[in-house]
């Protein structure tokens, strides 16, 4: 029988519980409206007590919604009402940091910017990246496997995560806290829980690689004429640049003028009205280097007409400038009610692939507001439709729009944002019936009273 928090609370005096107004008033996901209808918020502050309290759910068959920053976009920390969120936002200790070793330790409920910050002071850098820095804690990007800024040169969250402790569904802890590169003893268990979602156990600490922070980074902004340019431009600079290409954002005209148009704060930071802009960084040794590779890149690329327009941030206030058009999400809000959607397409497909979308939209919508961004440098998109209109109805006929022709041009539904309950009708979209058959294999071994996350990914 599940539990009520006054069970909760007199089983588990110690533990931090937020009950009534405290629990409602917590936001669940990124732009969600849905009332936090959950008996409450536990935050333990260890593993043991995360680990005693799983065990104790698991007994009494009460589910479990397991929370982080609640940056989400898919409605995964949204919880029902007979629902507990776990937070791990008390479990915020950087446990260690080794500069010999470029590793640093860590508990689940550290956010990204701290961990950003604590790695500088030693020289370093642990790669990943988003604009959802400051509230993202480390479990969260974890357990979706999160991408981000710099996923074209350091790869997904996957690539920084050299070891785990998860807590399973029965109380068992896994301790796999691995400090090394190179590890192939037996099966490499970490990859089973990353960009799991929590449906198969909650992440408390980890081990993430670090590097050695690039001494400067260019910045360029560059207006294109055409999506050919876009991608002669990507090869252009991922070949040019001798492994110091680290982003590749490209921003649709649409997305540009929204995010630098009143209310936005952000100017232009070149004129309005391109096709197309990108904003690429080069992370190399020295600045005098690094800016004369970016300026020759710059000078042919433009001789062969792929280039407009452009400028190169001349100090971090001119870089920071750019990255806020890039950044400033919550200006998409202007769209409410919206439809966000985290795609990815090849880009041989990706230029065909909006074209039928946007004509297919403004068919069944005609009054829709599309404004595209991406990371393009790893086929990433994501599409904002603004409605206008709140019904259900044409709101799902949107995502139709949008995911059905993935599997057509061999593209997938969720790129970095996971799956949670808003695209768990279009896994299979992306997922053959023998993976889905596997995924709740996996579901059915580890947690096999469903109390982890219920109806997030796989549907109960």
């Amino acid at each position: 029988m599940p539990l009520t928090v006054q069970d909760i609370a007199e089983t588990f005096p110690s533990l931090s519980l937020l009950t009534g107004e405290d629990s409602r008033a917590r936001a669940l996901s990124f732009g969600s409206q849905a009332p936090n209808e959950a008996i409450g918020i536990a935050r333990p502050k260890t593993t043991e007590e995360l680990a005693a309290l799983i065990k104790h759910c698991n007994v009494h068959d009460q589910p479990i919604v397991t929370g982080g920053g609640m940056t989400n976009m898919v409605a995964a920390t949204v919880a029902q009402p007979n629902e507990l969120i776990v937070s791990t936002e008390l479990m915020n200790q950087i446990e260690e940091i080794s500069p010999e070793d470029r590793t640093v330790t860590v508990q689940a409920g550290v956010p990204l910017q701290t961990v950003h910050d604590a790695a500088a002071d030693h020289g370093l850098a642990m790669e990943a990246d988003l604009g959802a820095r400051g509230t993202a804690t480390i479990g969260g990007m974890i357990s979706t496997n999160a991408g981000g800024n710099r996923v074209v040169r350091y790869g997904m969250m996957r690539e920084q995560v050299l070891g785990l402790e998860v807590v399973l569904a029965d109380g068992t802890v896994m301790t796999s806290l691995n400090r090394v590169l190179k590890n192939n003893a037996g099966y490499d268990l970490k990859h089973m829980f990353i960009g799991s979602e929590g449906t198969l156990g909650i992440v408390t600490r980890a081990v993430l690689r670090l590097r050695e922070e690039p001494p400067h980074i260019t910045t360029l902004f560059l207006a294109v004429p055409s999506y050919d340019a876009v991608c002669k431009l990507l090869r252009h600079f991922d070949s040019g640049s001798g492994g110091t290409l680290s982003t590749f954002e490209v921003m649709w005209e649409d997305f540009y003028k929204l995010m630098t148009t009143p209310p936005a704060e952000s100017a232009p930071a070149l004129d309005q009205g391109y096709p197309f802009y990108i904003l690429i960084e080069l992370s190399g040794k020295d600045s005098e280097r690094t800016e004369g590779l970016a300026l020759e890149l710059i000078e042919t690329a433009t001789e062969q007409g792929l280039i407009v327009d452009g400028l190169i941030a001349k100090n971090e206030a001119e870089r920071q400038k750019i990255w806020n058009i890039r950044d400033d999400i919550p200006q998409l809000l202007q769209l409410w009610p919206m439809k966000a959607f985290d795609i990815s397409v090849p880009l041989s497909h990706m230029e065909r692939y909006i074209e039928k979308m946007q004509a297919d939209l403004d068919k069944e919508l005609p009054d829709n507001r599309t404004v595209i961004f991406g990371h393009l440098g790893d086929s990433n998109l994501h599409v904002i439709v603004g409605a206008g209109t709140d019904d259900k109805a044409a709101l799902h006929r949107i995502e139709e729009i949008v995911y059905g022709p993935l599997p057509g041009v061999h593209g997938t539904v969720s790129a970095e944002h996971g799956i949670g309950t808003e695209k768990k009708e279009f896994l299979k979209l992306s997922r053959t019936p023998t993976e889905i058959a596997m995924m709740k294999q996996l579901k059915g071994m580890l947690d096999p009273n469903n109390i982890l996350n219920r109806g997030r990914v796989l549907s109960a």
